[in-house]
This record gives structure tokens, sequence and C-alpha cells, in this order.
């Protein structure tokens, strides 16, 4: 079984290895900005286990109210010979250092130390704060507690330590409150420090429903391994798909106050079954979704409203073709566009530097006799509508672009650039931005195509990621799908495993297409995984992008972005 790994899913800190410092304080009034410090008590858990305590008076430097001492005992003459804040504010700190710092009601305590540091001049550590008040809240019904006052928790539970309203005693009692709450929240799936404080903020407002509760068995057959888990409904339909690199934990954590995504919760009360699948590593497990997605498109995941919805810009079929926007990827086609306005405004950027016709008519190979337009009139079209341009003459324009879209030439992309740096030149600042941001995206499309084309004409190749634990993370992938996955751990030879990978991999046959067939999702995930995280090529056949393709021009793109000086068009843009 594949262990979790961080790049997948963040898998946070272990509940079990946080240290909790459990603080509580007395105080001559409530206002952090008026009254003092009376007694500090505080106890620092960790894993179950108390590994410390601190407790102090403290001479607040004013004498205590009544009511105050009536509430703790704490009497003025009992402070007079204990430190004043100043004094033992830095040995709190050093106590907490490191540390979750833990308090019920924690906004009053906190409040008060963060005040006492701005006060004495010294930095304030920032640690994460929780309050077990919240955190009760968050796991306990109101039929179940009622209050969720310290000395109710207490009873509730059935502390050893009860409260009395002194520092190290509640401090003692709040720990004993706080080990109870981590137990029965442990049952709700939060495992993780992230996973605890998320549950606790805003607790009130985002409680577990009780169907929530019902369905946590759900998750009881569920492994923890990396790979996908899909919610099934009562007539076995798909509800959502999703990916973790601990499928477990992640399918637990639907069923507490952690989700708060109200489509979510509704999936959640619908739900009859969790399937999984569990994978080699991250990269398996994102392609099994993308191929999940679009069989089953299901309902409660947004990215089903449109699987694999994309747009491609490709030349009709006739005497005198033109750029058309279609959804079908033909021979030659440039794409994928994820909507079709960015494909319309790559049309209009292509038609400023090829010089094919614009119009949408149907224009027969013999004897047109339309009335020119127009862009005739600007020289911006040969009108072969009205005969005045062959198909021989009209060809090397349909030519130019097939080369431009394959990366065999570059030349209009040159001239794009030049056209929006005289623009800058001129001064024609809004035209220059509005043309270059139209030119960024265009070069963008460009090298992602031919990128994406030239990853999917490979019949085979191999890469084999460090695992960042001394193993490899391998896939086979053929004509730009995943063919095979596997993994070869620390102390395995890895040759032996891609031999058998390669065997045993899925017979994929190109089809038709600039990506042979392979859907522009799966490429684009199989192309960032082949070229970044430490990836090598272990077999491949040549595997080369082109020499004059878009690429060449991104280095422009992004100064062009950034505003430097060789893009100066972004500059003038910005003012």
């Amino acid at each position: 079984m594949t262990a979790p790994q961080l790049s997948f899913d963040e898998l946070g800190t272990p509940l079990r290895e946080v240290t909790f410092v459990v603080l509580d304080l007395e105080t001559t009034g409530g206002s952090h900005q008026r009254d003092g410090i009376t007694e500090v008590g505080a106890v620092k858990v960790r894993g179950g286990e108390r590994l410390g305590e601190l407790a102090t008076l403290v001479d607040p430097g004013t004498g205590i109210p009544p009511n105050i001492v009536a509430l703790t005992g704490i009497t003025t003459a009992m402070v007079r010979a204990a430190p004043r804040m100043e004094a033992a504010l830095p040995s709190v700190l050093e106590f907490l250092s490191g540390a979750v710092l833990v308090a019920h009601n924690a906004p009053f305590d906190a409040g008060f130390l963060r005040s006492a540091c701005e006060r004495y001049g010294l930095p304030w550590p920032k640690p994460p704060v929780l309050c077990t008040a919240r955190l009760a809240r968050a796991a306990l019904t109101r039929d179940e507690c009622p209050s969720v006052r310290l000395g109710a928790l207490a009873r509730h539970f059935g502390t050893r330590t009860r409260p009395d309203h002194r520092a190290l005693s509640d401090a003692r009692a709040t720990v004993e409150v706080l080990h109870h709450l981590l137990e029965r929240i442990g049952n709700l799936g939060v495992q993780s420090l992230e996973e605890l404080l998320a549950l606790t903020r805003e607790a009130s407002a985002h409680r577990p429903t009780q169907r929530q509760r019902q369905q946590r068995h759900l998750a009881a057959a569920v492994p923890s391994a990396p790979g996908v888990y899909l919610f099934r409904g009562p007539r076995e339909e798909v509800l959502y798909v999703g990916t973790s690199g601990d499928l477990h934990r992640r399918v637990r954590s639907y069923f507490t106050a952690g989700e708060r995504r109200r489509r979510i919760r509704d999936m959640v009360a619908l739900a009859e079954r969790v399937d999984s699948v569990v994978c080699a590593h991250a990269l398996e497990a994102g392609v099994r979704e993308l191929r999940l997605l679009a069989a089953h498109k299901p309902k409660y995941n947004r990215r089903s409203r449109n699987p694999g919805r994309v747009w491609w810009v490709a030349p009709t079929e006739e005497a005198f073709p033109r750029l058309s926007v279609v959804t079908s990827p033909k021979e030659g086609a440039l794409g994928p566009f994820t909507s079709h306005r960015a494909a319309e405004s790559a049309v209009h950027t292509l038609l400023d530097a090829v010089p094919l016709r614009r119009c949408t008519q149907r224009i027969p190979a013999r004897a047109p006799s339309a009335t020119p337009c127009m862009l005739h009139e600007l020289g911006r079209c040969g009108a072969p509508c009205a005969g005045l341009q062959s198909r021989e003459e009209y060809a090397p324009a349909v030519t130019r672009w097939r080369d431009l879209v394959a990366g065999r030439r570059d030349a209009e992309l040159a001239a794009l650039v030049g056209e929006v740096e005289v623009l800058a030149d001129q001064e024609r600042y809004e035209e220059a931005a509005g043309d270059r941001d139209r030119l960024v995206a265009l070069i963008g499309a460009l090298t992602r195509r031919q990128s994406l084309a030239e990853l999917a004409a490979q019949p085979e190749l191999v890469g084999a990621r460090p695992d960042g634990r001394g193993g490899w993370e391998l896939a086979v992938v053929r004509y730009g799908q995943l063919a095979a996955a596997d993994v070869a751990r620390r102390g395995v030879r890895p040759m032996p495993v891609v031999e058998a990978m390669r065997t045993g991999a899925q017979t994929i046959l190109p089809g038709p297409g600039p990506l042979h067939g392979a859907p522009p999702e799966e490429v684009r995930l199989l192309y960032r995984w082949l070229t970044s995280g430490g990836t090598r090529l272990v077999y491949c056949e040549p595997w080369a992008e082109p020499a004059y393709g878009a690429a060449r021009w991104g280095g422009w793109a992004a100064r062009a972005r950034e505003g430097t000086e060789a893009g100066r068009a972004a500059v003038h843009a910005l003012g």
C-alpha cells in the first residue's frame, strides 16, 4: 500500500504530534485594555501525556474589586508579593513557544496576553489558538449538552478536576475537557490540527447535520491509500467524484462540521455508498478522476457541467477555406480552448496576420460573382468572392495558417509583436494593451497546442518521478493517454518494474485530430507531470517541440505581462 504524499493531498499535522498549552487567566475584570491579570495557570500536553505545568499569581498593580475576590478568592494581599506581569510574561511566552494555545473562551485569554505583549514591548508569537467552547459547540448537540460553559462540560464528561475559578485548576479541567472533545471529533473523522482548527471556525454556524452524522459509516470500508472515491446515490448513480492521497481520511471529512458547502451536504444526505479506486500515485488518480467525470457526469461536481467540452479553430472544407470555431478536433486544428469566446478571440488575432477571408459566405470554386466588400478596398482581402483571387492564389494563406499552427513558421507572430510595439511607440496605449493581451493569449494557445500535439504523437514513453522517499512513481504513456501506472519503492530495482509495466500496459490506438483521439485534459495532466517535479524519461522515441513553435515567443509574452522594456506595450498600457 502506498503512503499518502504531501504533494498530492495536504495531510496536515496529526493531532497526536501536536503540543497544546492549555491556559487559564484570572483577571481584575473583563477588559484587557483596562484590567490586569492576577493569576496564570497553564498545562502543556501532547498525545494525551502531560509534559509540564506553570502557575503563578500576578500583581496587577491595583486593588482587586470585591466581586472578583468573591468569585476567585484571590485578594489584594495575596498578590502583593507576586511578580508584576512584565516579569512573569517572558516565562509564560517561553512555556507557550511552539505550541497551540488552548483556552475556554480563548479570545478572552489570548486578548489579555496579546495586550500584555504590546504594553511591555514583547513580540506576540501568534500561536494557533483553539477555543474549547467553540469546539464543544461543534462536536456536541444542544440536546446532549445545552451549555458549553466549562463547569457544564466538566460535569457532562465527569472530569476529575472541577473548575473553581483558579487558574491552574481551571486549566487542568480544560485539559480533561479537551481530551474528551478530541475523542469525540476523532469519531467524526478529524485527525489533524488543520482539520481541528477549521472545525472550530464559525462552528456555531456550520454544525454537522444529523444526516451527516448518520452517514459516517459510509467511510468505514474506504482504505487509507491514494486514489479516487465515488459517492453513489439510491439508484447506484454516481453523485460525486474526487481524489485524495488518503481516501479514508478525505471521505471521513465529509461527515464533519468541516464540510460547509451546501451542495456537498445535500450530496452526502443522498449518498448510499462510497466506492473507491486505489491508485499507484497522484497522476493515476488524476487521470482516473477525469475519465470518471467524463463517463458519469456526476451532478454534484462543478466540473461536470461541461465535462470535456472544448473548442477548436479549424479551416472550413470548401474551395476558399475560412477559420471556424468547432467542437470536433479536426486534423491541424488550433486548440483546445476552454471557452467559445477565447477561440473567437484567437480567430480575430490570427486574421490580422494570416490573409484568410473574414466573411462567412460560401464561395463556389468556379465563376464567383459577388461584389467585393470594404475589406478588399482596405487591402485586407483578395476578394475571391468576386473572382479577383483564384484558388491557387488563395492557397498560400491556408498553408501559412497550417504552418503557423504546426510550429513550422512564426513570421506571423513576429509581425504581430511588431505591430504592438509600433502602437506603443505611437503612444496609442489603449490599442496596444488590447492587442498585447490578445497576442499573449494566442501565443499561449499555440504553445499549448504544439506541446500537447507532440506528446500525443508519441507511440510510447515511460516517465519516472522521485516519490520523495527514495522510490519512484512510474507511468507508461501512449498517444497522450495513461496506459499503465505503478511504483518502485525504495530498495526495489525500478527497471524490472518498468519492463513489466510496458508488457502489461493498455494498448492504445491513435485516433483522429491533433491529439490523436486523446482527451485534452488528460494530455495536459500528463504533460505537466512529465515536464515538472524532477520526472525523468526512462524510455521514449524522439520527442521534440517544433523549432519555430510559439514557445520561442513565451519570453516576450511573459515580459509583456510584467511590463518590462522588451514588452513596453504593457508598461504604456499601465500608464
